[in-house]
């Protein structure tokens, strides 16, 4: 379907919501009609008032919505003179596409690549166009694999895409903010009768009188109904665009093949999910893992520490590229899957032209690293830029010291039955999950407390050495089993007796005990936590410990506990004999 066939289709559409906004009307003034002839009076009164309130949302929707102004994205723009080989890459695929380049080029920290436009009357004329780039999806892409993503949003110029969009953008933005409204105002009723009947309850208890049950069944059944046919209506409306949209981006995918070639196009397809999944694992576990301990990784870290994670990692990741997604994002979604839109690039013939995976596309940059730090300005919050910075090595260490002495101290409270036992399950050494942990959300739109440093825990130091000391003790003197009833336990381990109750226990208790030797060990400076790029972090224990420790937690657990291997471990030295000497730069109870 070419662009004018496209353009009338979302004209149709959207005239269909002015449509059924008039019919609306139109019903509503002949339930008035029918209601002053036949039944005048308070019932020909209350039906104008419903209607004349069930009519405003309508109204609204039909004339008082404007179409959302361009999307301001976190970004840094590059101009011509900063960026330019990107720029001549650009205008060079423009050129072969046969459109005008964008006017503006934006660095995001996201992994996607996006055109836009602002075009005028309902898209009938053009506008100023954006491209949007993401550092992280540069990142993971070869230069001939940024081509064909560049290739492709080309395209979309090139076919009057992002003209069009303008009026499909339009009717679904219409339908949605109606819907909206109806909602809105059904929510308002039921929290408003819901507050009468409540306060009439209340005074019917004062009174002695058993109170009536609260009951909005029926309340707002009129704006519900409203809400249903505007939402029926925009489920058809997306589903008409829909085609056509999944029919642009196969097109876009054809115009990318054509310039970039078939197998650069495709390699860069099977690549997008790879990079979307690895870097979401990068910014849980290594850019955020020191938030929560006031800490970020250096500056242009942040974002550009995610090279290293793609280059430790290259095994796991070509696993994840023969993984391609069969479904779509959403029934919904504009995009087709990955894997359909492969295998249409896959089929088309051989064009000669191999994929290239040697040159990484930030080599367009005139100088990544700047770009990495001037784009992580726009992306963080300011709590968030106002974090000590630390070097990967002592981040991993400082913010895994806190974590652990945290999880310690959660545990001992627990066992000791001094707490409440808020997230009390006990982590391994690892973090638990297999990764070197989890960090806050430093990104736009992040809770601004969780990116502010916190203060020294009161539970460090002394009253840590002072806990896995008492829990020791308590050992000892037979209450190890009386310890395990104070865990949470499942059904099962909670309906087990004897022996079958020891070894549901066991394991806890000794993850638990490890987790409060591991802050002691810290705590002496005996330990460090070491980064790892191809696997979770790592805690680095005194020479033979790492032999002697297992066996010490599992006398410590025994049917019969024994904790003096554990003593014996825990007696501090003169000098640690080879592991470096456990810093903390950060705030907290390492010493």
């Amino acid at each position: 379907m070419g662009p004018t066939p496209r353009a009338a289709r979302a004209l149709v559409l959207l005239a269909g919501f002015y449509l059924l906004g008039l019919f609306l009307l139109a019903a509503l003034a002949a339930a008035d009609w029918a209601a002053a002839v036949h039944t005048p009076g308070p019932f020909a009164l209350k039906v104008f008032i419903v209607s004349a309130v069930l009519a405003l949302p309508i109204v609204r929707g039909m004339f008082m919505l404007r179409t959302p102004p361009y999307e301001d994205v976190p970004g840094v723009q590059v101009d011509e003179g900063r960026e330019p080989r990107l720029w001549q890459t650009v205008r060079d695929i423009a050129q072969q596409i046969g459109t005008r380049a964008p006017d503006e080029i934006l660095l995001t920290g996201d992994v996607n690549a996006a055109v836009s436009e602002d075009s005028r009357l309902l898209g009938l004329a053009g506008g100023t166009r954006r491209l949007r780039i993401g550092l992280p999806l540069m990142t993971g892409l070869s230069e001939s694999g940024l081509r064909a993503v560049l290739a492709h949003e080309m395209g979309h110029y090139g076919n009057a895409d992002t003209r069009l969009a303008a009026i499909s953008e339009r009717g679904r933005v219409h339908v949605l903010r109606t819907v909206a409204h109806f909602e809105e105002r059904a929510g308002a009723k039921v929290s408003k009768e819901r507050a009468r009947q409540e306060k009439k309850a209340a005074a019917a208890v004062a009174k002695g009188r058993k109170a009536k049950e609260v009951d909005t069944t029926g309340t707002g059944v009129t704006y519900r109904a409203m809400a249903r046919l505007y939402t029926a209506y925009g489920k058809f409306y997306l589903r008409a665009t829909l085609s056509g949209s999944r029919r642009a981006e196969f097109a876009a995918d054809v115009a990318a093949a054509r310039i970039a070639g078939r197998d650069a196009t495709s390699s860069a397809l099977r690549e997008i999910p790879v990079i979307d999944a690895a870097h979401d694992f990068y910014l849980n576990c290594y850019a955020t893992l020191g938030v929560d301990a006031g800490l970020l990784p250096p500056p242009g870290e942040f974002l550009g520490g995610f090279r290293h994670l793609l280059a430790a990692r290259h095994e796991e990741l070509d696993a994840l590229r023969g993984e391609l997604p069969t479904e779509p994002v959403s029934p919904y979604d504009s995009h087709p899957p990955i894997a359909e839109r492969v295998a249409r690039i896959e089929a088309l013939p051989d064009d000669g032209r191999a994929s290239d995976p040697v040159r990484p596309s930030l080599s367009l940059l005139a100088d990544a690293d700047r770009s990495f730090a001037a784009v992580e300005e726009t992306v963080l919050t300011p709590a968030a830029l106002g974090l000590r910075r630390l070097d990967w090595p002592e981040l991993v260490h400082a913010a895994m010291s806190v974590q652990t002495e945290r999880s310690a101290q959660r545990f001992g409270a627990l066992a000791l039955g001094t707490a409440g036992g808020e997230d009390t399950s006990p982590r391994g050494t690892d973090g638990g999950d297999g990764t070197p942990g989890h960090g806050a959300d430093a990104r736009p739109g992040a809770d601004a407390d969780r990116t502010s440093r916190p203060e020294a825990d009161p539970e460090g130091d002394g009253a840590g050495a002072a806990t896995l000391g008492a829990l020791l003790d308590a050992i000892d003197a037979g209450a190890l089993w009386r310890i395990a009833e104070r865990l949470p336990r499942s059904a099962e381990a909670a309906a087990a007796h004897g022996r079958a109750a020891r070894e549901f226990a066991r394991p806890q208790l000794r993850a638990g005990l490890s987790q409060l030797v591991s802050a002691a060990y810290l705590r002496q400076g005996r330990a460090r936590w070491q980064l790892s790029w191809a696997e979770s972090a790592a805690l680095e224990l005194p020479y033979g410990h790492v032999d002697e420790l297992p066996a010490a937690l599992e006398a410590a657990v025994a049917d019969r506990p024994d904790t003096g291997p554990l003593r014996a471990l825990l007696e501090p030295v003169a000098a640690p004999e080879t592991s470096a000497p456990a810093q903390a730069p950060a705030p907290g109870p390492t010493a």
